[in-house]
């Protein structure tokens, strides 16, 4: 019931040899190393619903989802945010480019991005 987000990421190469594989560094919102290797990358649902029909049970569910990328410098946030949309777009849809930003405590860089993805039940 939930996107293969992970799945899908971590076993593309590019995505590999920038987030790793033992851990590959792409975790749940939250699920971080306190003190992560960068660069890394988290999501999270941030919303979602069964495609609802009149007379039938849904066969699909949608699934919105945000993708942070953070590094020690911006273009390695990019990189990684690349490397990821070019994971998941043979199979979900990119909706929106958030932004980039830098921690003013951690001087870490971040690049946000929004994914809509259907699973079909």
């Amino acid at each position: 019931m939930f996107p293969p987000l992970f799945q899908t990421c971590a076993a593309d190469s590019a995505v590999q040899s920038l987030l790793g594989t033992n851990p590959t560094r792409l975790w749940p919102f939250g699920e971080a190393d306190p003190n992560p290797t960068y660069p890394y990358a988290v999501w999270q649902i941030i919303s979602g619903s069964p495609q609802n029909y009149l007379g039938q049970t849904p066969d699909a569910d949608f699934f919105g989802l945000q993708i942070d990328t953070y590094a020690k410098t911006a273009d390695d946030a990019r990189a990684v945010g690349h490397a990821l949309r070019s994971a998941i777009e043979p199979v979900a849809y990119v909706t929106a480019y958030i932004g980039e930003f830098r921690d003013t405590i951690t001087r870490t860089y971040r690049y946000s991005f929004s994914v809509d993805w259907i699973i079909h039940r």
